[in-house]
């Protein structure tokens, strides 16, 4: 049974086309830390389909989302996962409004391109899928190889390999560095 840490709440956005490896490991991850995390299909239904085919449901849609009682927005990445959600104009406006506000935002792989051309990554440190790093260059990130970046409120990460250290920095937002490093110990992350 789901046992809540933190009365803060994260929300993680799927898209068709998604790479479901940087969605769900994320929210299993979080479960297990016990950090709230609702998965929001940006479709009208809560089914979305993966670029890999997998079909899954998420928690509700976009639609139904109340987006003030969160306090981080996650975007997993994939071809056209990315894409389709960078189309999202409600989801766009409240990545912008997080980011405004201090409110935390996170994106792993091809989805930092987002956070990038929304203009939220001037001058920050930031990683993300190789393909994307000209694009992060280009809206003027400093980019970096790290599997994980955190500057201020704004996580990136780079790929599915890197899905659970992005997870864990997640985790130690919320709950700190021990919970964290525990979290990946019992997942025989760092000793399997």
């Amino acid at each position: 049974m789901f046992e809540a840490k933190t009365d803060l709440k994260t929300a993680i956005f799927f898209a068709d086309g998604c790479e479901e490896i940087e969605g769900l490991t994320v929210v299993d991850l979080l479960y297990r830390a016990g950090i709230p995390c609702t998965k929001v299909s940006i479709n009208d239904i809560p089914e979305v389909t993966s670029s890999h085919e997998v079909t899954f449901r998420t928690d509700t849609t976009i639609a139904e989302l109340d987006f003030s009682e969160y306090d981080m927005l996650i975007l997993p990445g994939g071809v056209p996962g990315t894409p389709n959600l960078r189309a999202c104009d409600k989801l766009m406006e409240e990545v912008v409004s997080f980011h405004k506000e201090g409110k935390q935002i996170a994106a792993i792989c091809a989805a930092p391109g987002i956070f990038a051309e929304l203009g939220l990554l001037k001058g920050i440190p930031a990683t993300c899928n190789p393909s994307r790093d000209d694009l992060l260059t280009e809206n003027g990130a400093i980019l970096k190889e790290n599997k994980v970046v955190v500057s201020g409120n704004i996580i990136t990460s780079r790929a599915m390999g890197t899905a659970i250290p992005f997870g864990l920095a997640i985790v130690e937002h919320y709950l700190g560095r021990d919970t964290a490093r525990a979290l990946g110990e019992n997942i025989l992350y760092y000793n399997g």
